[in-house]
């Protein structure tokens, strides 16, 4: 017997999902006699061990040490109070021997129709130094993938307990996730790290019971880890139920062994039976009484309430799923009701409007101290200090009120986030005087960079070129600073190349996408060499070129953007940026240099010439980095067979020869074989005057 005792296996055949999970389950017990333990695991209510113990069939529990026919889970305890439902689940690995071949390759998987993964109570966490990992599951219906990159060099790298990306890197779950795959990947077959990590591993793990050390990265010697599952009792319509052909099942409105519910109580899950109950009444007032009552009321099918009495009338199925009214009477006592209403009522509403302005006043009060709080917190003073010692940038950057930007986005409605990325959401904002502005609300701010996040921001407000986006202000009134830039009215590249909007169904032309890679060019090569101190801009991608409504390309988010000091050509840091578009030499070392943005824009050059997608998990596993796709057919004569047909038809093919050519160069491995920014969009410049040169030659003709 292990720490668990007996393993319990669990055989929930069509457990009912719900959206709502209700919390009163517990209050209904089961029959007298039956077993509410297998070895030292709890069986609680609705959960059962034997038919007849438990809510329904899908509650069955199957206790035995015989692994079940069905599909099944090794259950270590189950909450009532958290809906928790606790397991061990599998590893995924991937090893190999010290000359690259494959040694063992294990996926897990886990098919949990009837429950969800919890989002707040796991992680999916990656162990390796040569490793990547993706977890592909289904949210809602529909599939979705994650991935997380783990490397190191040496275990002298490694963070006891940190699992930031070197040795180990962990990631959220997407909410409401109910089936997951997990894969292993390597970059190199960890031929380079073979002597201390063979392995690489990959698992969804319950938080707290996973802590990284330099010993996992030799032997990870566990085969299972902690999970948390989320259950529910159903709260469907009968008509709903009987579609789903189940035998039985009951939709609960009201218990009568419980007070009223609150205003934001759901309906309970416990079984009501006709007949007349004693409700045991907290209120005091009839004011109380009455409010309760108008709560319950939006709710639920009341019938009638007076002289305390409240005629409920609840929904249930039969075993043939035929619907029956049951009319349950819940009774107040009627002494609740006989107290003084007048000075009741007339000392309720003093004492609200006494309490209700000092709320205000304190709230108001504190408002502005967390304020001020925030601004300081986040650098204000060392902003304004900076802004007035650069008078540039202090006459077109502005530091906006908390209040302002709310008013801007209708106090951040939904219909006006105009994106979302892995480092906040942006919302369309409008001012008084008409200007259109975008705003960008990051998820978070290391607070022990503030300062480096203040010089970011001024130096990014001297910015003035044309096919940057420009900074017009930030707001440091609120928890995570906010970012005010200007508003690029025509959308993401990506969706012009990829025709996944409305407005971008007409195709790039070959001369405007020449152009737009010109432009493009000029601005990185602009941040590079141009800008008052060199910016990279780490995350390159179509997503991140906004198009105005001349097709002009504008570079826009810098939220993973670093400074380099005038006296370093690179920067050691944790890997960020989007997988297809990552430098492999960046991933590899940590090193951040110029050349990374450079392999980014070739696979930007990649995209403008196929119209395919930078990562694609819809072509075959050789195919799915466009970057390599690319390559190999380069070196393979076959580029005009993946070119888009659109290009081919009206493009000199010479000049699409080189352009591909100078996407290639882009694309080499090691970064001191790549071209700079400049000299890049000094050939691309010159590709395009090649291209006026002949449109002239054919009009002269």
């Amino acid at each position: 017997m292990d720490l668990h005792g007996m393993l319990v296996r669990i055989s929930l055949i069509r457990l009912i999902i719900s959206p709502v999970l209700v919390a009163a389950a517990s209050l209904v017990k089961p029959a007298d006699g039956c077993p509410n333990k297998c070895g030292d695991v709890e069986i609680p209510y609705p959960f059962g061990l034997t038919k007849g113990c438990s809510l329904d069939d899908t509650f069955l529990i199957n206790c035995s040490n015989k692994v079940a026919k069905t599909v099944t889970l090794t259950v270590t305890n189950i909450s009532i109070e958290a809906h928790d439902l606790h397991i061990m689940q599998f590893v995924a690995l991937d090893c190999y021997k010290k000359t690259g071949e494959v040694q063992e390759q294990i996926n897990a998987s886990l098919s949990t129709a009837m429950y969800t993964i919890s989002r707040l109570k796991n992680k999916f966490t990656v162990v390796g130094c040569d490793t990547s990992a993706y977890l592909h599951g289904f949210q809602k219906g529909k599939p979705y993938t994650i991935g997380c990159t783990s490397v190191c060099n040496s275990l002298r790298n490694v963070v006891y307990g940190s699992c930031s990306g070197v040795g180990c890197c962990e990631v959220a779950i997407p909410d409401g996730s109910d089936s997951i795959s997990v894969e292993v990947k390597s970059f190199n077959n960890h031929t380079n790290v073979s002597n201390f990590n063979p392995c690489g591993y990959a698992f969804v793990v319950e938080q707290g019971k996973f802590c990284f050390s330099h010993h996992h990265l030799r032997n990870l010697s566990i085969d299972k880890l902690p999970m948390v599952l989320k259950w529910a009792v159903g709260n469907e319509t009968c008509q709903e139920a009987a579609k789903k052909k189940r035998k039985s099942y009951v939709r609960e409105i009201a218990n009568a062994q419980t007070p009223l519910p609150s205003q934001d109580t759901d309906a309970t899950a416990s079984r009501v039976t006709e007949g007349t109950h004693t409700f045991p009444m907290v209120a005091k007032t009839l004011t109380s009484v009455r409010i309760q009552l108008s709560m319950i009321a939006q709710k639920q099918n009341i019938v009638s309430t007076q002289k305390g009495v409240i005629h409920v009338v609840v929904q249930s199925c039969t075993m043939g799923m035929e619907e029956k009214m049951v009319k349950v009477v819940l009774r107040i006592p009627y002494s609740c009701l006989r107290l003084p209403l007048v000075i009741a009522g007339i000392s309720l509403i003093a004492i609200v409007v006494v309490c209700s302005w000092l709320y205000f006043v304190i709230k108001k009060r504190r408002l502005v101290k967390l304020k001020e709080k925030y601004f300081r917190q986040n650098g204000g003073l060392i902003l304004q200090q900076q802004l007035s010692s650069e008078e540039g940038s202090s006459k077109t950057f502005k530091v906006f009120t908390a209040k302002e930007l709310k008013k801007a986005t209708s106090y951040y409605d939904k219909s006006k986030i105009i994106g979302r990325g892995g480092y906040g959401t942006v919302y369309k904002g409008f001012f008084p005087d008409n200007r259109i502005v975008a705003i960008k609300k990051p998820k978070t701010v290391d607070e022990n960079q503030i300062e480096q996040f203040i010089n970011e921001v001024v130096v990014l407000s001297q910015i003035n070129h044309r096919n940057v986006v420009k900074l017009l202000g930030c707001c440091l009134e609120t928890r995570v600073p906010l970012l005010v830039y200007e508003y690029v009215s025509n959308g993401a590249l990506f969706n012009h190349i990829h025709k996944e909007s409305i407005a971008s169904t007409i195709s790039l032309s070959w001369k405007t996408r020449l152009r737009i890679a010109v432009e493009i060019a000029d601005a990185l090569s602009y941040l590079h060499s141009a800008a008052s101190i060199p910016i990279i801009h780490r995350d390159v991608k179509t997503t991140n070129i906004l198009l105005d409504n001349d097709f002009i390309a504008i570079v826009s988010d810098f939220g993973t953007s670093r400074l380099v000091p005038q006296d370093q050509k690179q920067l050691v840091t944790i890997v960020q940026g989007t997988f297809g578009y990552l430098d492999p030499e960046y991933m590899q070392t940590n090193q951040l240099t110029e050349k990374s943005d450079v392999y980014s824009f070739g696979v930007v050059l990649v995209e403008l010439l196929t119209g395919q997608k930078a990562l694609s998990f819809a072509r075959p596993e050789e195919q799915r980095s466009l970057a390599m796709y690319f390559l190999y057919s380069l070196k393979e004569n076959q580029l005009f067979e993946i070119l888009e047909n659109g290009i081919v038809e009206q493009s000199n093919m010479e000049q699409v020869k080189e352009f591909a050519k100078l996407a290639a160069k882009c694309l080499e491995v090691k970064g001191d074989e790549r071209p700079t920014m400049k000299e890049v969009a000094i050939e691309l410049d010159g590709l395009r005057k090649m291209e006026k040169h002949t449109w002239d030659n054919v009009e002269s003709n």
